[in-house]
């Protein structure tokens, strides 16, 4: 099957029935697309210098037709007038665990309009990757991973795949088992590897600096991978883990807690990503939202100032840096990629590096840099509306007033009609 924007669809990419059914109860098929015309828009391109005062962008067909300052909406179009207002790229959050269409929609609801899955049990990712290919639901654009390769492999995983029925029950390790796994992967379709390369920090009985894997398994996995045209991320917290991964040739570091300026300096001549994922460290620091735990809440006091200057010291070195909140929008999930925004501001990114890291820079890491992440001619219309200026306040991605993907509109709370003031109609 051809996509008219996504391109070959896989053909092992299987959608559990179960998702299905709830796709079918929960969404309508889209309507065809109206030509939209964008007026006295604020435009900010985060791969463009400065924003485009009072222009006018078209959407057609799922895509940017044009931007042009002052340029005029073409007969017949639905005409949105921003009166000054934001009009930038939808977000990228590049570590997420969604497996469900109520998540997909928080997220998208949240400015997200595209998202790489980093852990799903059922394959529930390529699932959903596979409804939005299809035109099923108004996105966001799911980038898959499956389940996490690491020594003890989640059980749904031998449910999904017997034919590894035999490494059940026992560590995964070497690099006959690891290229098994991650051929099964990839006959899933996935997007991308993930294999955790150290402990994680989100049980109380873990230790997140503890490595899993030497760096030649770590290389047998990336080969396995590279094979099948997927790249690997990692997951890791401490320096002997992210170092043995980033010398393996791993894509991108997720998290990086405890990297030291070593590691950062050979992640930076090899091109690796950093994904620090800082707003969820912060959230183990508090009572509830994402991880409630009062052993995680002392770890989250130890570890968020590290991952913070470790994020600091990978920009000034100039490792790239991804903006990701490492949380499944779960109906009790508090955390949004703008708090994460945020917290990039916070470590000394200016503005517009905080907004390309979501943007430009994420859209690189996952390889889809050609196609969204920017408010440009031949984009797909992956766009947000904002009251205020963003390079002011970064905290204006914490109020998104409309949302649009691939040019079908999610969210519009622009201008409520006189009719519906205080939930009634009006006489």
């Amino acid at each position: 099957m051809i996509h008219p924007r996504r391109g070959v669809v896989p053909p092992r990419a299987v959608l559990p029935a179960g998702i299905l059914i709830a796709c079918l109860a929960a969404w309508a098929p889209l309507a065809g697309q109206e030509e939209i015309a964008f007026t006295g828009a604020s435009v900010l391109d985060p791969g463009a210098s400065g924003a485009v005062a009072n222009a006018t962008v078209i959407v057609r067909d799922g895509r940017i037709v044009s931007v042009e300052a002052g340029g005029e909406a073409p007969p017949g179009a639905r005409v949105i007038d921003l009166g000054g207002r934001y009009l930038v790229p939808g977000l990228i959050d590049a570590h997420v665990h969604i497996g469900d269409l109520g998540a997909a929609r928080r997220a998208l609801l949240s400015g997200v309009t595209t998202a790489r899955s980093m852990g799903s049990g059922f394959f529930a990712d390529v699932g959903l990757r596979e409804l939005f290919r299809r035109g099923a639901f108004a996105g966001p654009e799911i980038l898959a991973a499956g389940y996490h390769v690491r020594p003890r492999p989640a059980e749904g995983l031998f449910l999904d795949e017997p034919a590894l029925s035999d490494l059940f029950g026992r560590d995964v390790r070497g690099p006959e088992a690891l290229g098994r796994v991650a051929a099964a992967m990839l006959d899933r379709g996935v997007d991308f590897i993930k294999v955790n390369a150290t402990e994680r920090a989100g049980l109380p009985e873990t230790d997140p600096r503890k490595p899993f894997y030497t760096e030649a398994e770590l290389a047998a996995l990336v080969t396995a991978a590279s094979g099948g045209g997927v790249p690997v991320a990692a997951h890791a917290h401490g320096d002997r883990g992210g170092r043995a991964a980033v010398a393996a040739g791993v894509r991108s570091i997720e998290h990086g807690t405890y990297l030291r300026e070593e590691t950062l300096r050979l992640m930076g001549e090899r091109g690796t990503f950093l994904v620090p994922t800082i707003a969820v460290v912060s959230d183990l620091t508090r009572p509830g939202g994402d991880y409630d735990d009062p052993v995680l809440e002392v770890r989250g006091r130890h570890m968020l100032p590290r991952v913070r200057e470790t994020a600091a010291a990978a920009h000034a070195l100039g490792v790239p840096v991804v903006a990701a909140t490492d949380t499944g929008y779960g109906a009790e999930s508090v955390l949004r990629m703008s708090h994460e925004l945020i917290e990039l501001v916070g470590i000394g990114m200016s503005e517009i590096d905080a907004i390309r890291a979501a943007t430009t820079v994420a859209a690189e890491l996952l390889g889809v840099e050609e196609r969204t992440g920017r408010v440009a001619a031949g984009f797909e219309a992956d766009l947000l509306v904002l009251d205020r200026n963003p390079l002011e306040d970064i905290g204006q991605y914490q109020d998104v007033l409309f949302v649009m993907s691939d040019g079908i509109v999610a969210l519009d709370r622009l201008d409520f009609r006189a009719d519906e003031i205080g939930g009634r109609r009006v006489p």
